[in-house]
C-alpha cells in the first residue's frame, strides 16, 4: 500500500525545494517522488519510458510542481536536455536522487560485453555525469543522494558485475562528499536490500522468494516507501551533519547470516 499525501501534511520540510529523482518512473524513484512532492516540494522526474512517464506524471498528480522529461541517464546528451529543462523552469536544484538503474544477475564467467557496456553506462557513467552536469544548478546546502545496494556490502553469487557498480557509486558518496563540502552540499547514498519493486519482481522468481524471506530478520520484502522514507530523512536538514555515508535499508540482512550464503 503506498502512503497518500494526506499523510505528510504535518510536513514541511521540503517546501519550495526542487528535487530531481532519475529513474522516477516506478518503484523507489516514484515513492520518493510521491513522498518529496507530499512535503512540499516541486519534483523533476525522469524515464525512458514515454508511456511510463505519463503514467507517473497522472499519479502524482501534482499540477505545476512536477515536471517530466523523457531520458535516458546512459546518454550525456539527454542528461544535457534535461538540465537545459530544469535551468528553464526552476533555475536552482536543492536535492539529487541519483535512482536510475539497471540489474543483471549471472555468473562472471557468462558476463558479456554488452552486458557489462549496460550496466556500467547506466548504473555508474549515468550517476556521475547526472551529478557532474547538475553541479552547476546545486544550490547552497543541496542533498545527493545516490541508490546503491546492499549486495556491495555482502557477497551475492552471481551479483559480481552487479555489485560492482554499485560499489562504485557509493563511493563517489565519499569522494564528492569531500569534493563537495566548501559548498555545503553532502553527498550519501542508500544501500536497499530486498526491495518489492518491478525490477526485483524481475529478477527474484515466486520459487525463489521463500528463500529471500528467510535471510532477512524483519521477515519480510521492504517496500519502496521504506526507501523514500531514507531518501527524504537525507536529503533534509534533519541530516545536516550527515555526510559522505551509506545507510542499509534492509530488514537486517546484511548485518545478520540468517539463511543467506555467499
Amino acid at each position: 500500500m503506498t502512503k497518500t499525501n494526506a499523510s505528510f501534511n504535518d510536513f514541511s520540510r521540503f517546501n519550495d525545494k526542487v528535487a530531481l529523482i532519475t529513474g522516477g518512473t516506478s518503484g523507489m524513484g516514484l515513492a520518493t517522488a510521491r513522498r518529496l512532492l507530499a512535503e512540499g516540494a516541486h519534483v523533476v522526474i525522469t524515464g525512458r519510458d514515454d508511456v511510463r512517464l505519463k503514467a507517473a506524471l497522472e499519479e502524482l498528480d501534482g499540477e505545476d510542481r512536477v515536471l517530466a522529461v523523457r531520458g535516458d541517464v546512459a546518454s550525456l546528451t539527454d542528461i544535457d536536455t534535461l538540465t537545459a529543462a530544469i535551468r528553464e523552469r526552476y533555475g536552482r536544484l536543492d536535492v539529487v536522487f541519483a535512482n536510475a538503474g539497471v540489474a543483471s544477475f549471472d555468473d562472471a564467467a557468462n558476463v558479456t560485453e554488452a552486458e557489462f557496456d549496460r550496466l556500467v553506462d547506466t548504473n555508474f557513467k549515468g550517476v556521475f555525469f547526472t551529478i557532474q552536469k547538475t553541479l552547476p544548478l546545486l544550490s547552497e546546502g543541496a542533498a545527493i543522494v545516490i541508490n546503491a545496494s546492499w549486495t556491495l556490502h555482502r557477497g551475492l553469487p552471481g551479483g559480481s558485475l552487479y555489485a560492482a557498480t554499485k560499489a562504485a557509486v557509493h563511493n563517489l558518496a565519499h569522494t564528492l562528499a569531500a569534493d563537495l563540502g566548501p559548498r555545503g552540499i553532502r553527498v550519501n547514498s542508500v544501500s536497499p536490500g530486498y526491495i518489492a519493486t518491478p525490477m526485483y519482481h524481475d529478477n527474484v522468481s515466486d520459487a525463489a522468494e521463500a528463500g529471500v524471506l528467510a535471510a532477512v530478520p524483519s521477515g519480510r520484502l521492504g517496500t519502496a516507501d521504506d526507501v523514500a522514507d531514507a531518501v527524504a530523512f537525507l536529503a533534509s536538514g534533519e541530516a545536516s551533519y550527515i555526510n559522505g555515508q551509506d545507510l542499509i535499508i534492509d530488514g537486517g540482512l546484511v548485518a545478520t547470516a540468517s539463511g543467506l550464503t555467499g
